[in-house]
């Protein structure tokens, strides 16, 4: 599962409580404004941060309306299934009253968002404003290059306090939305999570330790003990010799077997299908990791494992719903350990289904070398806004400070949950959010919820969902095991993996250079396919590690690996500065 796009009022009492935890920009100094056309043949727009007469249509910076007389912004944003009409929503109501901009939406179907985005792009026929674009890096460098995107810099230093505020106070924002020119042309949805950017979890059944009388493991020997026993000693109590020790999948987020146990030995960034660099950063230096002797070595460790049949031969193919099926079968439970962010992608989380009760987190183990980390998943990949050189001076001004109010609490809470009353409250005396402490907001959800609504954005477009924002909200089940408690559950097992967050992890949301991208998209693709498919092969034994370990390692040769380093390296030194 990956993070879910929160539907206020409208999930069920698990899920709101999850996404209030889930999901889950400071420029340097501008550079000189692009002057050559784009590819459609449109001039770029200039920015107008400093044009007095654009400034004479607007009221001062945080006085409201934004705009002295109406002004029309088009904006790009996908149509969600569950919101009847963006255009009489009653958000966008509240916007356009509140700022006195008019929204005019130019929308794709959620699905189709990508497909519709690339093409508007590539023929020209885009609005004013991106609002919700999905915009990777490669895209706001390539379009920021042509023109069609203009810097942000000036516009954000001159409109956009609250912006730049969550800039400086954010220490990974600025990096991950400052392209290599040193110009931001795309501003994110920070949307901090804490058990998100902790997902890398290994769930393990207590009530099979504690027949066995056993601890939780803290090292990758104990680990492999607690694996044996599961397999040789019975822990359901029906006379088979039926338990599956460990299991995970490749489709699930964060459910890859092998990754949780390889940073015990070294790095591994590799935690779900096509994700992962093999990089890691010692002394300022990009490696890669592996053709080291240590990630031999949790390759042994892991072939131990599997041998003795400690590892599920299905978790290197299956999908979530085998999983599900696995764990919620007829009879005695079999699953002993499960690799996943979310134990919700095996359990239902209620009281019909208590087994998953039984299951705890460990925390990272301790390697034969002392290794003890895990990985850290906060930062920025893609963002959502951007101005097209479509904007005139003065929607570009009305365009970056629309932005800014929804980078408030206000504007947050309803876009994401409606009108106080609907999908939210203030919370009451007594009400204590996820760290125990007074909350500010209570969710109110409907326990039959309609399949649509009009109350609000829910999260279109960019914003700011910081940590703090999110521990307002009451947990209104402070028992983590109790029906809605699941929020507190992963608040508390996630807290057991901050403390392990790895030093040498290559940092998240960095630019690579455009003339690099398309260079560095293919090499990872090759070398990420030989290691993956490599590792299963020695994991599971039809490779030797002891014949075949050379061979592995010259096969490298071959696949660009120096081009490889130098291009992650550059990039890694110019978000340094």
């Amino acid at each position: 599962m990956k993070k879910k796009v929160f539907r206020s009022g409208l999930i069920s009492l698990m899920m709101a409580i999850i996404l209030v935890i889930s999901a889950c920009s400071g420029g340097g100094g501008n550079k000189e404004q692009q002057t050559n056309n784009n590819n459609n043949g449109t001039a770029p727009t200039e920015t107008n941060a400093g044009n007095a007469s654009s400034d004479d249509k607007f009221n001062p910076v945080g006085e409201f309306p934004i705009a002295k007389e109406q002004i029309t912004l088009k904006m790009f944003a996908p149509q969600y299934a569950s919101i009847e009409n963006m255009e009489t929503n009653l958000f966008t109501k509240w916007v356009e009253e509140k700022t006195n901009i008019k929204l005019q939406w130019d929308l794709a179907p959620d699905s189709a968002l990508n497909d519709r985005k690339n093409l508007m792009l590539a023929s020209g026929d885009y609005p004013e404003v991106i609002w919700n674009g999905s915009l990777t890096k490669e895209e706001q460098m390539k379009y920021g290059a042509q023109g069609v995107f203009i810097p942000l810099n000036d516009l954000i230093d001159k409109y956009a306090p609250n912006v730049k505020k969550a800039m400086e106070d954010i220490p990974y924002l600025k990096g991950s939305i400052t392209a290599p020119d040193g110009n931001i042309y795309a501003i994110p949805q920070v949307n901090e999570c804490y058990h998100c950017d902790n997902a890398l979890k290994l769930w393990i059944n207590k009530a099979w330790l504690d027949k066995l009388e056993m601890d939780i493991p803290t090292t990758t020997e104990e680990f492999f003990e607690v694996m044996k026993a599961f397999k040789e000693k019975d822990p359901n109590g029906n006379n088979k010799q039926d338990e599956i020790p460990l299991t995970g999948s490749d489709e699930m987020w964060v459910g890859n077997v092998s990754a949780f146990l390889m940073n015990s030995f070294i790095l591994d960034d590799y935690t779900e299908k096509n994700k992962g660099t093999f990089l890691r950063v010692i002394d300022e230096k990009v490696d890669f990791v592996a053709d080291k002797d240590e990630w031999r070595q949790g390759l042994e460790y892991l072939n131990k494992l599997y041998a003795e049949g400690l590892i599920d031969p299905a978790a290197f193919t299956q999908n979530a719903d085998a999983i599900q099926q696995l764990a919620n079968r007829e009879g005695e439970n079999i699953m002993g350990g499960l690799t996943t962010a979310l134990l919700s992608y095996a359990y239902p989380m209620n009281d019909s289904t208590p087994r998953h009760k039984d299951y705890v987190v460990v925390p990272p183990l301790k390697g034969p070398n002392g290794v003890q980390q895990t990985l850290f998943f906060g930062g920025i990949t893609n963002s959502q806004f951007a101005i097209t050189n479509k904007a005139t001076p003065e929607q570009q001004i009305a365009a970056i400070r629309l932005v800014d109010l929804m980078f408030t609490e206000e504007a947050i809470t309803l876009q994401e949950h409606g009108p106080e009353g609907t999908g939210w409250r203030k919370a009451e005396e007594g009400e204590l959010n996820i760290n125990g402490e007074q909350a500010k907001y209570a969710l109110i959800v409907d326990p039959n919820p309609p399949p649509t609504h009009n109350n609000g954005w829910e999260q279109i477009g960019p914003s700011l969902r910081t940590y703090e924002y999110r521990n307002s909200f009451a947990e209104l089940e402070q028992d983590p095991l109790a029906p809605g408690g699941y929020g507190m559950r992963l608040h508390e097992a996630s807290k057991l993996y901050e403390p392990f967050h790895s030093d040498n992890q290559y940092p998240n949301g960095v630019f690579i250079a455009l003339e690099d991208a398309e260079m560095a998209a293919q090499i990872q693709i090759t070398l990420v396919d030989y290691v993956k498919s490599n590792m299963a092969q020695f994991i599971t034994g039809s490779k030797n590690i002891e014949k075949d370990w050379d061979g592995y390692v010259k096969g490298f040769e071959g696949m660009q690996l120096s081009q490889y380093l130098d291009i992650y390296q550059r990039a890694y030194d110019n978000a340094k500065q």
